[in-house]
């Protein structure tokens, strides 16, 4: 997450480069900062995947500001408008209920959301990049407040968008919406990756393999790894009070990426579009409930 696209006027196909930084934003003295902040690093997580009811009902109250935050921002969208100018906003929001912007300081990501357009699968970077009529973005944003996290990502349309692009963005939204359904207590892990891409195959879109779901409650990620593909390696038992996102990563092309020289930045290998949704979610008795609702 550092360094993102500003878009070449000159260049018939938009392909996106990284544009100008804002300073760092500051955040109050007295809203409590993750353990990780001015670190390299974050340190390991070592707790269980299955969270007490006072860190689940904490992280109901961390998944709303970001959703919150999220929306917030969302509204701003528009041709002309900058990806910073929508940091600005969700940076503001978080910071005056209390939160503090978990991606701020993440292993040295200089930004309080991700803003990934078009090509852009993940971690792009607020800068001076302009929106234009057409673009889609992403915007992931994770807040933390209580000693929690709560993370949760969208994939909006900017102005007149062209139908590929808009079902893309549509069926991505339902592939996370069918692998939440598929969420139950005693099914192994890979049931989510199964559900996403058996629908994404319909498409034919690709699916990102590379980055995936992750545990999150009082770490951001907790070490526990949520695939959007079939992994015969995803074996974890699903359990109740177990907390994960899943965010599923759709192309209309390759799911194969280039990273830019920020070290964040992740774009198709083809520059095809690319969409994400992403909800936190808690296991219940019987399937989930969604934790980052506005």
């Amino acid at each position: 997450m550092s360094g993102q696209p500003t878009q070449s006027a000159q260049s018939p196909s938009h392909v996106l480069v990284p544009g100008q930084q804002s300073p760092v934003r500051s955040v109050p003295g007295n809203i409590r900062r993750p353990e990780y902040v001015g670190k390299p690093a974050p340190t390991p997580y070592t707790g269980p995947e299955v969270q007490t009811p006072e860190t689940i009902e904490a992280m109901r109250v961390a998944g709303r500001i970001a959703a919150r935050a999220m929306a917030e921002a969302a509204k701003a969208i528009a041709p002309g408008v900058t990806t910073d100018e929508l940091d600005r906003i969700a940076h503001e929001y978080m910071c005056d209920h209390g939160a503090y912007p978990s991606t701020l300081g993440y292993r040295g990501f200089p930004k309080s959301l991700c803003t990934s357009v078009n090509e852009v699968i993940c971690h792009g970077i607020p800068d001076s990049t302009v929106l234009r009529d057409g673009d889609i973005i992403n915007l992931d944003v994770t807040a933390y407040i209580g000693g929690v996290h709560g993370d949760n990502n969208a994939t909006y349309l900017v102005g007149d968008v062209d139908e590929e692009s808009r079902l893309l963005v549509e069926r991505t939204r339902e592939s996370l919406n069918r692998a939440i359904k598929a969420v139950k207590p005693g099914r192994q892990i890979n049931i989510i990756g199964r559900v996403i891409e058996s629908y994404a195959k319909r498409f034919g879109y690709g699916v990102v393999r590379d980055f995936t779901g992750h545990g999150i409650n009082t770490s951001f990620h907790s070490g526990l790894i949520v695939p959007h593909y079939d992994s015969p390696h995803a074996t974890t038992v699903i359990r109740p009070g177990m907390t994960f996102t899943i965010e599923p990563m759709l192309t209309l092309g390759t799911h194969e990426y280039d990273m830019w020289e920020d070290g964040w930045t992740v774009v198709t290998k083809d520059r095809r579009r690319t969409a994400q949704f992403e909800h936190t979610l808690v296991v219940t008795e019987t399937g989930t409930e969604i934790l980052t609702l506005p």
